[in-house]
């Protein structure tokens, strides 16, 4: 098993691509965490993540995959790569029957685009999903991305790593379905990447909202104008806090929950969140502030 990864690793280098060790039979990085450093060789001058740590010296790679049978992890940020991550619906309810997957809306987005999908190295995952192979410039730095071109499409770039061909897991091995060489992004998908999301216009008060007292409007205002203005790192955790402080003038009577819902929906996607993580946010902060907040208080 060992000598099989170590080939998957080795392979994967001679392409040009950097390589690190996931844990056996799993996808997670086998590195050592910022709180477990050790401070030596690698990190002797300060803690040094996966990403960082990624490889293409044979000798390294052989060194650490003589150990134990790692999977292969590709950091594709400095491999200069955009990999394009087709998933299929999660299987937990019957609500995914019916969905379409990552490769089905990909396809969809090509042709609306007007556009042949792009032949390039492309590989099985376990799950049965796939992972298209794309070259960026040298010097451009492109993000990770999650629902950006569609349902169930993430890409990883800088940030972001894939597990490479030849990994094993519980579920099956990642396999090559297309061994040619990874063509360069495609300039329709790098502007659909690249370019600025339209920012939703913010949600008026109705008029059968000023019912509504000053004081609940006057916190909606704050927690909103919070919510835009959180740095990066930050959003979700400001989104969050904001649903639950708002979720108690609801469960009183001096709000209606569609329009809280509609102000922090605009204000997180405002922020930058994508509008799947708003509607998952606030509709968790609501119902945990709704469920704690039954009645008004007395004085």
């Amino acid at each position: 098993m060992n000598d099989w990864l170590l080939h998957a690793a080795l392979t994967a280098a001679e392409r040009g691509w950097h390589v690190f060790p996931l844990r056996p039979q799993d996808k997670r990085p086998a590195l050592h965490g910022e709180d477990a450093c050790p401070g030596i060789r690698d990190c002797a001058g300060g803690h040094r993540k996966w990403e960082d740590r990624a490889t293409m010296d044979p000798d390294r790679i052989r060194r650490a995959w003589s150990t134990l049978p790692f999977n292969v992890g590709i950091a594709t940020g400095p491999s200069g790569l955009l990999v394009v991550d087709l998933d299929l619906p999660k299987r937990k309810s019957n609500s995914s029957e019916g969905t379409p997957d990552g490769v089905t809306t990909f396809e969809a987005l090509c042709e609306r685009a007007g556009q042949a999908v792009p032949g390039t190295y492309r590989v099985r995952t376990a799950s049965g999903g796939q992972h298209l192979y794309f070259t960026v410039p040298t010097g451009e730095r492109l993000a990770n991305s999650a629902g950006r071109l569609g349902k169930l499409i993430d890409t990883r770039g800088w940030g972001g790593y894939v597990v490479a061909p030849g990994s094993l897991t519980p579920n099956g091995a990642y396999t090559v379905l297309d061994n040619r060489a990874p063509v360069p992004l495609p300039g329709w998908l790098h502007e659909q990447l690249t370019r600025s999301p339209a920012r939703p216009s913010r949600p008026a008060v109705a008029d059968r909202d000023v019912r509504a007292h000053r004081y609940a409007l006057r916190a909606l205002n704050l927690e909103t104008a919070s919510v835009q203005n959180a740095p990066e790192g930050e959003r979700n955790t400001t989104l969050l806090a904001a649903a639950r402080a708002l979720g108690r003038f609801i469960a009183w009577g001096d709000l209606p929950r569609d329009v809280v819902e509609q102000a922090l929906h605009w204000a997180g996607q405002a922020a930058g969140l994508s509008e799947r993580s708003c509607a998952a946010t606030v509709r968790s902060g609501l119902n945990w502030s709704i469920a704690h907040n039954p009645q008004r208080r007395t004085a």
